[in-house]
């Protein structure tokens, strides 16, 4: 079988390379000219776990191209991996997609027979959309071809898409049309019985399970992504509504949400307190979402209150920060952690940009560190004032306040009483409650988390009057 991927960001490039690892020939265009020379060379373009490694190993079935047209002409399956940026009312914008769909019913050939999968993330409707693109390009071309859509929605974690791609919980695809569906059968059978070897670089399940093949009609298949989304938001948010709640009367959200993950109705998944969530899927996902309901007349109040919470939290880490130190304006303040989540360099809609923008409109003076997504944070805190330190250490030394906002492993490992004793000021805001409290308490910090009292430590500079050492 012969794939030809229309994408190569996170979703487009993840699917080609799995596709080449299961055997197929496959094409990835991209337009991103500096992109495709990496690609070429044999180097992912994106940052993901063992994306370089299976690239190398799989570069005699794979081909790098700009040209949609040529790229499509001999394929079997063409898939749209496009990006579906939100516009300023919230809704997801398809023109990247349609743009695509025409492209590649340029590139169809007379009397071919093709399978047209939308994997980008997409409204509701977008199916019909791309197959009426598609038939009014071969009409004007004059060119007869038998073309089956089906939509095939992704779920894919950023830093573990591979593995994802790989071991999935669940394939869904939505289509009309039986030839569409027997072709999408055959191309995911691999992974459907897990009878592939698994690849050295990425780290298998305990148990290889075989994933569900669910078949829907295509509004279905576009509305799981987005409803699958907006609940996981909606967990994260209500376990940090419940840190609210657990700092005023005293309980500790960590033990509380543990608590509620023991119930198999529950599941511990997507139950940790923090900053809230970011990247390219949530927010963005979740905002189509209500956009899309906006336009039938329909209100999603509960989405929305997902999205408030994790909007409160970035200003709770500040307003901590504020409530120990009394004033921001002047002190310096280091930020661990610019990566939304570890295990990428990707920083949109990350919390700690948004906390840093808050620090700079309060008047602080920040310094940030993150082990691999620090240039992208540069890129896009350009029009700030921000120091980018490479060293952990580096970074607090004579800091006023310091906040986690990104659980990276590196963190774990840090010397806390190290860290303390070189900051002006040892106070921790921990966004991701990392770290033990009485261990940051004996390593001197004044410990702020979320969802946790907060700790004193047991020798501490008195924050309102930074150099008086106070005992306790």
């Amino acid at each position: 079988m012969r794939l030809t991927v229309i994408g190569t960001g996170y979703v487009g490039l993840t699917m080609g390379v799995v596709a080449a690892y299961l055997g197929y020939d496959v094409v990835c265009v991209d337009k991103d000219l500096r992109k495709l020379q990496l690609l070429n060379e044999g180097r992912s373009p994106i940052r993901e776990p063992g994306l370089d490694a299976m690239l190398s190993q799989v570069r005699g079935r794979m081909k790098f191209s700009a040209d949609t047209p040529l790229a499509v002409r001999d394929a079997d399956v063409v898939m749209i991996a496009v990006g579906t940026p939100s516009t300023a009312n919230g809704k997801a914008d398809t023109r990247y997609v349609e743009d695509a769909a025409r492209e590649v019913a340029e590139g169809f050939a007379p009397d071919r027979t093709y399978v047209l999968v939308v994997k980008s993330t997409v409204p509701i409707g977008t199916y019909r959309r791309v197959a009426h693109v598609v038939s009014r390009v071969l009409e004007e071309r004059g060119v007869q071809a038998d073309i089956h859509v089906a939509s095939n929605p992704e779920f894919l974690r950023e830093g573990l898409a591979l593995h994802d791609a790989l071991y999935p919980e669940r394939i869904v695809v939505g289509t009309e049309s039986e030839a569409a569906l027997r072709v999408m059968e055959e191309f995911y059978n691999p992974i459907l019985l897990q009878s592939f070897a698994p690849p050295a670089c990425v780290q298998p399940p305990r148990e290889r399970k075989k994933p569900t093949f669910l078949v829907t009609d295509p509004t279905s298949a576009e509305m799981i992504k987005y409803a699958s989304n907006a609940f996981l938001a909606t967990k994260i948010s209500f376990a940090n509504e419940i840190a609210g709640l657990c700092e005023r009367v005293g309980a500790d959200v960590v033990q509380v949400t543990r608590g509620m993950g023991l119930d198999s109705r529950i599941g511990p998944s997507f139950l940790g307190a923090g900053l809230g969530w970011g990247g390219s899927c949530l927010p963005k996902d979740t905002a189509a979402l209500i956009a899309l309901a906006a336009e039938y007349g329909y209100e999603m109040p509960i989405t929305e209150a997902a999205r408030n919470v994790n909007a409160q939290q970035r200003r709770i880490a500040v307003e901590k920060l504020q409530e120990a130190l009394k004033v921001l304006r002047g002190r310096t303040i280091g930020v661990l952690g610019l990566a939304f989540k570890p295990g990428t360099d990707d920083v949109r809609e990350s919390a700690a940009l948004e906390i840093i923008r808050l620090l700079v409109e309060r008047g602080a003076h920040v310094k940030a560190h993150d082990p691999v997504a620090m240039d992208n944070a540069r890129a896009a805190l350009a029009d700030l004032e921000v120091d980018f330190v490479n060293d952990p250490y580096e970074l607090v030394r004579n800091c006023d306040g310091l906040v986690l906002a990104t659980d990276w492993d590196l963190y774990r490992e840090l010397d806390l009483a190290k860290m303390a004793s070189l900051m002006r000021v040892p106070v921790l805001v921990d966004g991701r409650n990392l770290y033990n409290p009485e261990e940051a308490s004996s390593a001197g910090f004044t410990y702020l988390c979320i969802g946790r009292p907060t700790v004193m430590p047991k020798l501490s500079v008195d924050p309102a009057q930074p150099g008086e050492t106070r005992g306790r």
